[in-house]
């Protein structure tokens, strides 16, 4: 089959899938991205450019469509130059529709199925907007939000069928889109992340390696930001540090923004925290990795005594679930996407997002009490494998979904038939 994709930062969600068909010597797999540097074995990339413009002469609600529809015409005239220069007719479009670049796929190949990505409807309260009255949000105006969403709502216009990864992100948008939006995750390969006893890991500068024998704290998320809790997390390691003498504290992630608004000109969430937290911090046990490749990640995840995750009601990090499929103890927030999967007591620990307290309390209950926490670690790891295996779930569903479509699987208007 001839596969398009379509993903601003290739591959972006689709890596598992991508690599997957491309693995099939009769399959061809074209994907339409922005420019960077990732390559994947039997993949050919195809880049538009990404849009440069500073100011935008429209209303300020109007920004983010006016941005979306310029990546769908960009996309759009790639598409056209395949089709009419090198003859290409795919079987099936893939893509994300959040940036608007499925926008006008349809307008190129009308008759080519297309399955979008539903992946966040905003919302102008109740999600992640308003969550964190310590941070403003860059879309605390709700009629902004609903402008924003007018981008998902042509895409939903044009496209046969939409996946969503998980229930509850499903659930955020409208309830006549949902039937046909199937939820489907990306799969984790949990033949890669899984536990390992015998893992070990040498920070820099160190003269012996890390175990599953230490006390370690891990965190992880692509930027340290308010999203996905780091100050809340920051402001229980004083007392951790304090009574635990050998703890150490692993932190992974860079200093970019990936969600909400930004922190002052010149500084970064973990300046900031530093700043507040002062000497309360031991520099030689608190370790700040940056972003690492993924065998180093996964090491980290292996001798992980506990594992924090803490996040706005958002879009659920992949992070989570591969640190349960590790046999991770996580001490995860009790926001709706986390509780999604984990349940307190069962398969971890259930924590007050906004309580770095509680949050101390329950990371402090696990160090001292390890043994007694086996059997939440292989739940987690039963719930990683049983609900989002890679191999042996994930992939025979995408198999599914992809064959239906290509058949001629497509929504109705009004239909009120379940998504699957």
């Amino acid at each position: 089959m001839n596969y398009l994709f379509i993903h601003q930062n290739f591959p972006g969600q689709y890596r598992h899938l991508v690599r997957h068909l491309a693995d099939d010597p009769g399959n061809r797999v074209i994907f339409i991205t922005q420019p960077n540097e990732n390559e994947m074995p039997g993949v050919r990339k195809v880049v538009y450019p990404k849009d440069q413009r500073r100011h935008i002469n429209c209303h300020a609600y109007t920004v983010d469509i006016d941005r979306a529809i310029y990546a769908g015409a960009n996309v759009a005239e790639v598409c056209r130059t395949l089709r009419d220069q090198q003859g290409l007719r795919p079987d099936i479009v893939i893509g994300h529709s959040g940036w608007g670049e499925t926008l006008f796929v349809k307008e190129i190949y009308p008759d080519v199925p297309l399955l979008a990505n539903f992946e966040f409807y905003y919302h102008g309260q109740g999600v992640d907007v308003g969550f964190d009255s310590e941070f403003d949000s860059i879309f605390n105006n709700p009629a902004r939000l609903r402008a924003r969403n007018a981008t998902s709502l042509l895409a939903y216009d044009t496209a046969d069928w939409g996946h969503s990864a998980t229930r509850w992100q499903h659930s955020l948008f409208p309830p006549e889109l949902r039937p046909s939006i199937t939820v489907i995750h990306e799969g984790v390969d949990t033949d890669l992340a899984r536990p390992n006893p015998q893992a070990s890991l040498r920070l820099p500068g160190w003269q012996r390696d890390l175990t599953c024998a230490d006390e370690v704290v891990t965190y992880v998320a692509r930027n340290l930001e308010p999203y996905r809790g780091f100050h809340i997390f920051m402001r229980a390691l004083p007392r951790l540090l304090r009574r635990r003498k050998g703890l150490q504290v692993l932190i992974v992630g860079g200093d970019g923004v990936s969600y909400g608004a930004p922190p002052a000109p010149g500084s970064t969430f973990r300046k900031m925290m530093l700043d507040e937290l002062g000497d309360s911090l031991d520099p030689k046990r608190v370790h700040f990795l940056g972003q690492v490749d993924y065998a180093t990640y996964l090491r980290i995840l292996q001798v992980s005594s506990a594992h924090v995750y803490l996040t706005y009601p958002f879009v659920l990090s992949w992070s989570f679930l591969e640190a349960m499929a590790c046999g991770c103890l996580v001490v995860g927030s009790a926001t709706a996407p986390v509780l999604e999967v984990l349940r307190d007591g069962v398969n971890g620990l259930a924590v007050d997002f906004f309580s770095s307290k509680d949050l101390a309390a329950r990371i402090e209950q696990v160090l001292e009490h390890p043994d007694r926490m086996q059997s939440l670690r292989a739940d987690a790891r039963r719930t990683a494998v049983r609900g989002y295996d890679l191999k042996r779930r994930q992939l025979p569903r995408w198999n599914k979904l992809i064959a239906e479509l290509a058949a001629g699987r497509r929504r109705r208007a009004g239909s009120a038939r379940a998504a699957r």
